[in-house]
């Protein structure tokens, strides 16, 4: 009678543990979903990035046209820029962030008419490009939509080749545009913008009738940003 009663009482131990071993099995842990950044309200706080892009624009001569361009040598300009930037976001209220923005960019935004004749070519070229703006944003969670707008100042140069000369002047406007920035991390972001720039009219001194130039660009750019 002892053996049988040791003998049912093992079974009911081992039937036990291979109970509890079963409903182990069945509580599986969720991992967490991958690649999921809950960013909302992270916004806050400064960055620094570099970006990139491609700009185009128009030289407008405003005055000094010769007899015979009534246009006045106005040219179409395009090219690249690749720049850093550094700013702030700030919570203001539900779902709205303002911001500040400083960037500047190294250019290559140029263009080139031949006119047929004495001066022969000029070339307008862009040789860099800054602002200083504000920015108007939503919080949307892992992106971040905005409006944006400041002070616009720019270096340019103006070369004729008949004779040989040329004048670099620095102009001063302002400029309007709207973005996007798309969290990747808690402190990494890419940003998408697109900028109008009216930088303003200067008097190239290039021999002959000064001519009075009148830059615009727009800019589309791609950007990465720290945070911290």
């Amino acid at each position: 009678m002892k053996h049988i009663t040791t003998v049912l009482l093992a079974t009911a131990a081992a039937v036990g543990l291979m109970s509890s071993a079963y409903a182990a099995d069945l509580i599986i842990d969720e991992p967490a979903p991958v690649g999921v950044v809950d960013v909302s309200g992270s916004w806050d706080g400064a960055y620094i990035g570099v970006f990139a892009g491609a700009g185009w624009g128009f030289a407008d001569h405003n005055s000094g046209s010769p007899p015979g361009f009534p246009d006045g040598y106005d040219i179409d300009l395009s090219g690249w820029l690749l720049g850093v930037q550094v700013g702030a976001n700030f919570t203001v209220g539900s779902g709205l962030v303002a911001g500040v923005v400083a960037d500047a960019a190294w250019s290559n935004i140029e263009g080139d008419l031949v006119t047929g004749g004495a001066p022969g070519t000029i070339t307008q070229t862009i040789h860099w490009i800054g602002t200083l703006r504000g920015k108007l944003g939503f919080d949307g969670g892992a992106f971040m939509p905005y409006l944006t707008g400041g002070l616009a100042v720019a270096g340019a140069t103006r070369h004729s080749s008949g004779p040989d000369v040329e004048d670099t002047q620095t102009h001063i406007g302002w400029t309007v545009g709207a973005g996007v920035d798309f969290a990747v991390s808690e402190d990494v972001s890419v940003n998408l913008e697109y900028l109008y720039a009216d930088l303003g009219e200067k008097e190239y001194d290039t021999g002959g009738i000064p001519p009075t130039v009148d830059l615009s660009t727009h800019q589309i750019r791609v950007g990465l940003n720290w945070r911290f």
